[in-house]
């Protein structure tokens, strides 16, 4: 049965274009903009751009299985009888989102040691964050769907809880002219990351049919735009200050 009207499909297809677009020129603008850092920050950049990279592709994958999954024949919906294939998404963030912790680790320039320690042990848990999670997205019920919730937020406090515990001595050894940039970097990874569990509850608390299926599409592309393209601009912004205040 088809639930989504046609103004929610062209709704969710604009909203992929757009990201698309974001990703694009986010991913272009990070490669040219390393020139602009001393070497300490080219790395964390590059990550940047990779990651903005790897959404792009994804959200080419994305946009087109959303397409293809219906039709629309003298104005009305239908579907296609192909299943539209929400596994890129989770297959974007299992790529993606242990990269976006290892961004502001490295812009932070902490010793190598702590470096290695550090990116191993968050960008491990993201990725099991990931993992837990698809499970839930992927099934019909909401009792499912609410224990592998569960199972993820797991992994997502302790992120949370090391960003604002194990990296505050980090933070505040930062120069005093981007301690604040860095401190609301990490803000901004943490409040950004919150709105994922919480679009993927939508379903779960009343939202039902082409109502949860638009908010929950739509909710996820804006949380990719803010935690990747924006997050990576504040990435830039930091490189560069700390690049002048070391010249």
């Amino acid at each position: 049965m088809l639930d989504l009207s046609l103004a929610q499909f062209e709704l969710v297809y604009n909203a992929f274009s757009f990201a698309i677009a974001v990703m694009g020129a986010a991913t272009v603008f990070f490669f040219l903009s390393r020139s602009q850092v001393a070497k300490e920050y080219k790395t964390a950049l590059t990550v940047s751009g990779v990651v903005t990279l790897v959404a792009c592709y994804h959200y080419f994958r994305i946009l087109n299985s959303w397409e293809g999954a219906y039709v629309i024949t003298n104005g009305q919906l239908a579907l296609s009888g192909v299943k539209f294939n929400d596994a890129y998404r989770y297959v974007d963030w299992l790529l993606t989102v242990p990269l976006l912790l290892i961004e502001l680790i490295l812009v932070m320039r902490l010793t190598q040691a702590e470096t290695i320690a550090k990116s191993t042990k968050l960008g491990g848990l993201a990725a099991l964050m990931i993992i837990l999670g698809y499970p839930g997205e992927i099934a019909v019920d909401s009792g499912t769907r609410w224990l592998w919730w569960g199972a993820a937020m797991i992994p997502f406090v302790l992120i949370v809880i090391d960003l604002y515990v194990g990296l505050k001595k980090s933070v505040e050894s930062q120069p005093a002219a981007v301690r604040g940039m860095v401190e609301s970097a990490r803000l901004i990874t943490v409040l950004s990351w919150c709105f994922y569990p919480a679009v993927f509850v939508l379903p779960m608390i009343g939202l039902t049919g082409g109502s949860a299926t638009t908010a929950v599409q739509i909710g996820y592309t804006i949380c990719d735009i803010i935690a990747k393209a924006m997050f990576g601009v504040l990435i830039f912004n930091i490189a560069v200050r700390k690049s002048e205040v070391a010249a």
